[in-house]
């Protein structure tokens, strides 16, 4: 070719690829993606499925599979191992053991700005406020929590040792004592309260009380966000608006997604969890409104250390917090338009129930 000719061409490649949504934003090259999360699908999953479902990860050039977890399911091992590319953890806690014990993972989001964790009480039996729980005469703890967030219960809120009783994820004790108080997930243990007891617990959650760990949050190796940094980018900022999408736009085929992996869910338990994951904000609050769903600051990353230190769970200085997580994929502002777009819908507009 002449050099005017080849200019042409280039031109014409451009003027093509402009023309087919090529040029800026999310790629069409397909990169395979495997994203496991710690539990069975459900409606706190439900911004990666709604990704998957309305075709974001596709238009972000990613091919996802979402890999559950379950009670015989530990998909922790697999992302330091290479076998997965992202994993869906719980809250801070596992990213400072991953540091302390030198896993060489790292997060990279947090989709919850507010961990679910809660405890729940029978209403009428005087528990108006938080502080009104320590004097519950019997709590029902798991043991994880009691070598956890009970510790921190203990250091700052004064609860005692001598209110635990062992939970076992079985509802009856706490249903035949109304003085009794319990933890449970937000979104998931109020609703089969509600209808295995037949009424509406008082739900105290953590987070408005002090416990300001990230939760929901998206790991992946240190090494992909060295040498993969453009992958890492396009799957969380999919998952941000997976988020958006899910929580106020049409999500029904996101909840398709969702039966479809885990049998034993109901769109009505779907539709309650995904009202109390509003109306609690779980998702979509605090930093959130202004920096875009996935937000987090070192400070509070900072905070929630402190704390867990005061708790006994660590020693000052055990975890080295420059490595716990990375902010550069985050805090950008992300979907706040399309939320803002969303929510003006005319009401005829197709939405979720």
């Amino acid at each position: 070719m002449t050099m005017t000719r080849r200019r042409a061409h280039t031109v014409l490649l451009l003027a093509t690829a402009l023309a087919g949504g090529l040029a800026a934003g999310p790629v069409a090259a397909q990169d395979k993606v495997v994203f496991a999360t710690n539990w069975k699908a459900q409606a706190a999953h439900g911004g990666f499925y709604q990704a998957l479902a309305d075709g974001t990860y596709a238009r972000y050039g990613l091919a996802v599979e979402i890999r559950q977890g379950g009670p015989q399911v530990n998909n922790r091992p697999l992302l330091p191992a290479g076998k997965i590319d992202f994993l869906m953890t719980g809250n801070l806690l596992h990213s400072f053991d991953n540091v302390k014990n030198g896993v060489p993972v790292i997060t990279v989001a947090s989709l919850f700005q507010k961990d679910p964790q809660a405890l729940m009480a029978h209403p009428g039996q005087g528990y108006k406020t938080f502080a009104d729980l320590k004097k519950a005469p019997v709590a029902y703890i798991a043991k994880d929590a009691q070598f956890s967030w009970w510790a921190w219960l203990k250091a700052e809120q004064g609860f005692k040792d001598e209110q635990l009783r062992p939970y076992n994820y079985n509802l009856g004790p706490f249903l035949a004592n109304a003085k009794s108080i319990q933890q449970g997930y937000a979104v998931e243990e109020p609703i089969s309260i509600q209808k295995q007891g037949g009424f509406t617990p008082l739900t105290f959650l953590l987070a408005d009380h002090g416990y300001s760990t990230y939760s929901t949050t998206i790991e992946t190796r240190v090494e992909t966000v060295q040498k993969k940094p453009d992958l890492v980018k396009r799957f969380v900022e999919a998952s941000i608006l997976g988020w958006v999408h899910y929580l106020y736009g049409d999500r029904r085929a996101a909840d398709a997604l969702i039966l479809k992996d885990n049998p034993e869910m109901d769109p009505a338990t779907i539709d309650q969890s995904v009202a109390l994951m509003k109306s609690l904000g779980i998702v979509d609050s605090g930093d959130s409104l202004t920096r875009g769903i996935g937000a987090m600051k070192p400070e509070r990353i900072r905070d929630f250390y402190d704390k867990m230190v005061r708790a006994g769970l660590y020693q000052p200085g055990e975890v080295d917090l420059s490595k716990v997580a990375t902010f550069q994929f985050v805090n950008h502002g992300l979907g706040l338009d399309e939320k803002k777009r969303l929510l003006q819908k005319p009401s005829g507009s197709p939405k979720a129930p």
